[in-house]
């Protein structure tokens, strides 16, 4: 009998060689303790998290967490159905009506999961015999809501506004086309020229996605994403996001302006065939979603810890994934896993927990640790993470 995991067997054999070398495992650590949205107990050691996607750091709100409580006390702790049946509670609504307000949209829809989100709306909206065109880069729910829709997948080269042209002028032009783009690229922490990529598609009469999941909350004026910062707002059709970023919590949603758009609550199958979310979690969303309304000097404050941390890395003599800070997120580039590893372990024992992240979440050949920032970190804490980088940095001889 054929053994269906033995495909995995080269990788089982990696890690294993890995870890014989005393190294710990860098996907298998437990938070014993959250104490704050930058700080945890791991291993005993109180630990500064730079590795959470904690963007607003609003999982410790005293607000969202009171709204939670009342509503677990008030509606119990799950739905136990699909959002057609019965698992549409007044809080669910009450969510998609913050979304609304926040993106001054339409419409608004609220899926379990972020993944969810992108593989329910792009499966749906894009079948057999249309096309989605994307950006090489994109993230693992991109691709599968592409290979679940039966679409024709049409790769461009990333951020090149001039491939995305070119493919485009070599489809049909009466086929139905959907491109699919981000806000921020969530390995690199890069942003994508929404203007020019957004004019290009309109021209090609092609409908856009815009996934904002790692600019919601800070970028543009009202923190809605790249898209509004790029002045894009009115030619995007689509924009989906997440709860679990800078909303503090977990789920997913997509906004539109689209006159048809409440028919998808019938049709998209990871929307209808699926648990809706507990009650206790929309509330949380939809108070978090509502504050992140007058965050401006959290904001603020989010974007001067990225800037310091960006260059204060690049002084010491580490290579990094962008020129400048684009968005919280800010990529470390190693040589290979074994270094990546050392330095994350390094890190670990100063006290400093961040993600490590290899192929095929990464391009090929190319092995980084993840920094995320959080608009909670102190001035305090982000010169203790520049220290706690240069120390292990050179002592796993990564930096001279």
């Amino acid at each position: 009998m054929a053994d269906l995991l033995s495909k995995f067997d080269p990788l089982i054999a990696e890690r294993e060689a890995l870890l014989a070398t005393g190294v710990r495992d860098p996907y298998a650590i437990v938070m014993d303790k959250v104490l704050s949205p930058t700080e945890a107990m791991i291993n005993g050691r109180k630990t500064i998290l730079l590795g959470t996607y904690n963007y607003m750091g609003m999982t410790f709100d005293p607000d969202v967490i009171a709204a939670g409580k009342q509503a677990l006390d008030e509606f119990g702790s799950g739905t136990t159905g699909s959002r057609v049946l019965n698992g549409t509670y007044q809080g669910h609504k009450a969510c998609e009506d913050a979304l609304k307000e926040f993106y001054g949209t339409e419409h608004a829809i609220v899926f379990s999961t972020g993944y969810q989100a992108n593989l329910g709306m792009i499966s749906t909206l894009a079948g057999k015999g249309d096309y989605i065109i994307l950006d090489a880069d994109s993230h693992a729910s991109i691709y599968d809501g592409c290979w679940l829709g039966d679409a024709e997948i049409v790769r461009f080269r990333h951020n090149s506004v001039e491939d995305l042209d070119k493919r485009l002028g070599r489809l049909p032009a009466e086929a139905g086309k959907l491109v699919v783009l981000e806000g921020v690229y969530s390995m690199m922490g890069d942003i994508a020229p929404l203007q020019e990529m957004v004019a290009v598609s309109k021209k090609h009469g092609a409908m856009i996605l815009v996934d904002e999941a790692h600019g919601m909350g800070f970028f543009g004026e009202h923190g809605r994403g790249v898209f509004e910062e790029a002045g894009v707002e009115a030619d995007v059709d689509f924009v989906v996001g997440t709860f679990s970023k800078s909303v503090g919590t977990v789920g997913g949603f997509c906004v539109s302006n689209h006159p048809k758009f409440e028919v998808l609550r019938l049709v998209c199958r990871p929307y209808v065939f699926t648990a809706s979310l507990p009650p206790s979690v929309v509330a949380t969303a939809a108070t978090s979603i509502r504050k992140l309304m007058h965050a401006g000097d959290k904001r603020a404050h989010l974007w001067k810890n990225s800037r310091r941390l960006h260059q204060g890395l690049r002084d010491m003599g580490y290579k990094l994934g962008t020129e400048t800070a684009q968005s919280a997120i800010i990529a470390v580039i190693l040589t290979d896993m074994a270094q990546a590893v050392a330095l994350w372990q390094g890190l670990l024992e100063a006290g400093l927990y961040v993600n490590t992240a290899r192929p095929p979440a990464t391009p090929a050949g190319m092995f980084l640790l993840r920094c995320s920032l959080c608009a909670e970190h102190s001035d305090e804490q982000v010169e203790q993470i520049l220290g706690m980088f240069e120390s292990a940095g050179r002592a796993t001889g990564v930096i001279p």
